[in-house]
């Protein structure tokens, strides 16, 4: 049933329920046959739903892991990354993408955003190598592809590897080419309140190549081929069964989540259009984000701009009136205190530094309703009325 607007006096920043609770007997009828089984790990499901992941993101090779940031690790584990060497990853990105290339002991090279996409900026990239280069890491920032065609020549020019965070952005391509797909290795996450989002905790890496494949199934299983005999020291990384028999529910459905987030999007640009809150104006209204014309968005985050000094004032106010929003991400990776050793100081990433200081992120998951959309904007747009009545008193 549609709700009208005034059934709805608040909006959720995420409910994963809603998509979870249609599923339900589908997802407990899937859960038990493992449960029956014994196989909680190495199950069928699981290379069941490798296999699914390798054809949506068009790669010949999937490999489970248990989370996205092990897939991080893994991918730099498997190109013997470590002491001495160095990779270039963007500062405005979850914790995971640089820790773990602190855990390999290599060094952190943290590279300037494009402040439209909010991604790593190809020259910042170009700018930063050195003959100790070893990686690129370009994330796929809320669901939107990084300028994978730029990134590629540049890492080819110079030999390094482009290895892939797509954590956030299962689905989405460049120039219609999957992300995932477009460099050595792909790494996706299965977090609950990701696009795929599981019930608990995991991950999945994706290659082109079977030896590298065959790596990555290597240092996710202590190193260990055959049983009880290491050739390398790795960690203990697996998909369990468990988590694949739900994924392998959910993923016939992704497509369907995709097209509900891009509507949910397209009307959001609708209604802060209708409101006149598209444009900068005196007082600072928000700027939508911007879509690349070559990136297939697949929405994992709605972010806004909203000018300095409004931005906490705003998120305060849709707080008061139970409106869901959040801040992704409040602190740069290289303002954060465990990197302090790396020297990075106030002003070192301007455009990562202002779009920490400007971006609010507002609800965009599939079953967000229209009279939820409605309410989020309408509220956004009587803050700037009652904040211009203000300045103009």
């Amino acid at each position: 049933m549609t709700q009208s607007h005034a059934e709805v006096n608040s909006v959720p920043l995420l409910d994963v329920s809603r998509s979870n609770t249609p599923l339900r007997e589908e997802i407990l009828e899937a859960l038990a046959a493992v449960y029956d089984s014994g196989r909680f790990l190495h199950g069928p499901e699981v290379s069941a739903l490798e296999q699914h992941v390798s054809e949506l993101c068009n790669v010949q090779h999937a490999v489970g892991c248990a989370s996205g940031s092990d897939a991080l690790l893994l991918a730099l584990m498997a190109n013997g990354i470590g002491p001495g060497d160095e990779v270039i990853l963007p500062s405005f990105t979850f914790f995971a993408t640089a820790s773990c290339v602190s855990r390999v002991g290599a060094k952190i090279v943290f590279a300037d955003i494009d402040p439209a996409t909010y991604n790593i900026s190809p020259a910042a990239i170009e700018s930063l190598i050195t003959p100790r280069t070893r990686a690129v890491i370009p994330v796929h920032l809320f669901g939107q592809s990084a300028k994978m065609d730029e990134i590629s020549k540049i890492a080819g020019r110079h030999d390094i590897q482009v290895i892939e965070d797509a954590a956030q952005a299962i689905g989405a391509a460049y120039h219609g080419r999957p992300v995932g797909s477009w460099g050595q290795i792909g790494c996706i996450s299965f977090y609950p309140t990701k696009n795929l989002g599981g019930f608990g905790d995991g991950g999945m890496l994706t290659t082109q190549s079977e030896t590298v494949a065959d790596k990555l199934r290597l240092f996710a299983a202590h190193g260990m081929q055959p049983r009880y005999h290491h050739r390398e020291i790795g960690i203990n990384s697996r998909l369990d069964t468990f988590q694949a028999a739900a994924l392998l529910v959910k993923i016939q459905h992704l497509a369907k989540y995709t097209a509900d987030r891009q509507a949910n999007a397209a009307r959001y640009f609708e209604l802060f259009a209708e409101h006149g809150l598209s444009e900068p104006r005196d007082g600072g209204a928000v700027q939508l984000p911007y879509q690349d014309p070559a990136a297939f968005h697949v929405w994992n985050q709605f972010s806004l701009r909203v000018s300095e000094g409004r931005r906490d004032d705003l998120r305060k106010y849709l707080t008061d009136r139970k409106i869901g929003s959040e801040i992704y991400y409040p602190i740069p990776l290289h303002q954060q205190a465990c990197f302090r050793e790396l020297g990075y100081t106030a002003g070192s990433l301007p455009q990562t530094e202002q779009a920490a200081r400007e971006i609010l992120h507002l609800p965009i998951y599939p079953e967000l309703t229209e009279a939820e959309q409605v309410l989020v904007v309408e509220t956004i747009a009587k803050y700037y009325r009652e904040a211009y009545q203000r300045s103009a008193a």
